[in-house]
C-alpha cells in the first residue's frame, strides 16, 4: 500500500521564461540522501527534520520509516510517500520539497522465508530513483536489483540499504556512491551497506553523515545527467544505424572485408 501527501494544485502553468533558458545553462545536480532509519528505536521524526534543515536535499529516502515519520510533514511540509513492507510496520518512505511530476510507483520484490519486500519507484523525468531495502540473503537481493533495474528508466538510480557484501554486479550500472562504511554489524565489523548505483548519471559529490539515533549513517549524492556520448541509448541508437546499413546492400560489410588500399 503507497500512502502519498498529494500536493495542492494552483491551476497555473509554471512561468513561460523558465522555459525560454538557453539550453546552454547547466542545470544543477540534484541532490538526494538515503538513510535507513532503524524503526522505533532510531531516528524519529524530529532527527529526520533536522537532517532536512541540515542538508536541505531535493529528495529524501529512507528506509524502516514507521507509520509515526509520517508527520513529518505537520513538521516541515513538503510532499510525502510512504510503502509499508507487507505485514510489517515499517517500510519505505519519501520526502521532496517539491511536488513529484506523478506519486511514486510501488512494486513488490522477490521475498524471503520471513519478509516480503517493496520497491519505490519515482520518474523525475530527467531520470528515475529506485528506494530500495533489499533482502540479506545474497543471491536474493541480487534478483531482487535485477528485478528493479526492469522497471526503470535508461536514466536512473538506486539508492537505500542494499544488504549486499561486495559489488552488486548489476549490467550497465555503476557505484556512484561513497566508499566509507555506513553501518557496524554488532558494532564490530564494518560494512558499506548503504549504496547508490546509476546509469547515465554522473555522482558530481557523494558523503557520508553522521549517523545520529540509527545504527545506520546517512549517505548523499548529487547527481546530474551523463553527457550524451555516455548516456544509455546511444550506443543501441549506434548499433542500429548499423544494422540498417547491413540490412541494405551489405557495404558496410564488404567495407569490413577490402584489403588495405
Amino acid at each position: 500500500m503507497n500512502f502519498t501527501a498529494h500536493p495542492a494544485r494552483s491551476g497555473h502553468a509554471p512561468p513561460t521564461e523558465t522555459r525560454a533558458r538557453p539550453a546552454s545553462r547547466a542545470r544543477a545536480p540534484f541532490k538526494i540522501v538515503s538513510w535507513n532509519l532503524l524503526r522505533r528505536t532510531g531516528a524519529a521524526v524530529d532527527d529526520v527534520a533536522a537532517l532536512v534543515a541540515r542538508e536541505k536535499p531535493d529528495l529524501l529516502l529512507m528506509q524502516e520509516a514507521t507509520r509515526a515519520i509520517g508527520f513529518l510533514l505537520d513538521r516541515i511540509g513538503g510532499h510525502y510517500a510512504w510503502a509499508p513492507l507487507p505485514g510489517r510496520i515499517h517500510g519505505l518512505a519519501m520526502w521532496s520539497p517539491k511536488p513529484w511530476p506523478a506519486p511514486p510507483r510501488v512494486i513488490t520484490l522477490p521475498s524471503g522465508a520471513l519478509v516480503h519486500r517493496v520497491c519505490q519507484i519515482l520518474d523525475l523525468g530527467d531520470f528515475g530513483v529506485a528506494n530500495v531495502h533489499l533482502s540479506h540473503g545474497q543471491m536474493l537481493n541480487r534478483r531482487q536489483l535485477r528485478r528493479i533495474v526492469g522497471e526503470l528508466p535508461p536514466r536512473a538510480a538506486v539508492l537505500g540499504d542494499y544488504n549486499i557484501v561486495g559489488p552488486a554486479l548489476i549490467p550497465g550500472f555503476r557505484d556512484v556512491g561513497p566508499r566509507q562504511p555506513t553501518h557496524a554489524m554488532v558494532e564490530v565489523l564494518p560494512l558499506r551497506l548503504d549504496r547508490c548505483l546509476a546509469r547515465g548519471l554522473i555522482c558530481h559529490e557523494h558523503a557520508v553523515l553522521p549517523r545520529g539515533r540509527s545504527d545506520h549513517r546517512p549517505i548523499v549524492v548529487h547527481l546530474g545527467p551523463a553527457p550524451e556520448a555516455h548516456a544509455p541509448g546511444r550506443f543501441k541508437g549506434m548499433a542500429a544505424a548499423v544494422a540498417r546499413l547491413r540490412r541494405g546492400d551489405g557495404s558496410a560489410g564488404r567495407v569490413r572485408r577490402d584489403p588495405p588500399g
